[in-house]
């Protein structure tokens, strides 16, 4: 199984090549800004050092959200055009799945994984993944922070707001802050490859929206975010 994976969504870009269920080739750059830029020399980089042509990819892969609407739209575009390009599938993964692929199988397996994403407007983006499961239980949900539900059980926090997370939640139960903080390419593949398999409930590579539209256009149109 050849996959290449791709991620913009939060604050880094990042490009990896899976092959046969490991990680043969990745790169990354840190940043709020850029990815669009960073992401094809990455692609091309990926590949050449493992050593494959796209059209010998058997899947591609990108993270659909929860994240900043440049970055992602990026991310999805290339993988899109290049899966396009291959003849192959293109897969999403959600920022929670991508984060909670990194954390050790014993967390994984005794915690439910919170993702918590910062808008930037004052709230944050709530995603959840039952104790050793690999796919998100529902889509993300925005929370204030003092508005996070009680955790039901132990709990792992992952993404850009978990310290802010496990602020909000101290003195509320079993709250583990991890330092899986931003998506890896790497990660991204591993859950994508589970996907392709048939292990996970299919999701396209297209972009999870769950705010209202932030920005307006003119004419008095809303983009989404």
């Amino acid at each position: 199984m050849r996959i290449l994976a791709l991620d913009g969504a939060l604050a880094r870009a990042s490009a990896a090549v899976w092959v046969e269920g490991r990680v043969a080739a990745s790169a990354l750059a840190e940043g709020a800004r850029g990815q669009a830029v960073a992401l094809p020399p990455m692609v091309a980089r990926v590949l050449a050092e493992a050593g494959l042509r796209a059209t010998e990819l058997d899947a591609v892969a990108a993270v659909v959200g929860p994240g900043g609407f440049t970055g992602l739209r990026a991310a999805l575009a290339l993988a899109q055009g290049v899966a396009l390009a291959a003849g192959c599938p293109a897969i999403g993964v959600s920022t929670g799945e991508a984060l909670a692929a990194a954390l050790p199988q014993e967390i994984r397996a005794a915690r439910e994984i919170w993702s918590v994403t910062d808008t930037k407007r004052g709230r944050v983006l709530l995603e959840r993944i039952a104790p050793g499961a690999w796919a998100a239980l529902a889509p993300p949900a925005p929370y204030a922070l003092e508005e996070l539900p009680q955790p039901v059980g132990p709990v792992a926090l992952v993404g850009d707001a978990a310290a802010l997370a496990a602020e909000a939640l101290a003195g509320r139960g079993d709250v583990l802050l991890t330092d899986a903080l931003l998506p890896e390419a790497g990660h991204v593949a591993a859950v994508a490859a589970r996907r392709l398999a048939g292990e996970l409930p299919p999701r396209a590579a297209l972009p999870l929206y769950v705010e209202p539209p932030a920005v307006r256009l003119p004419g008095g149109g809303a983009a989404p975010v």
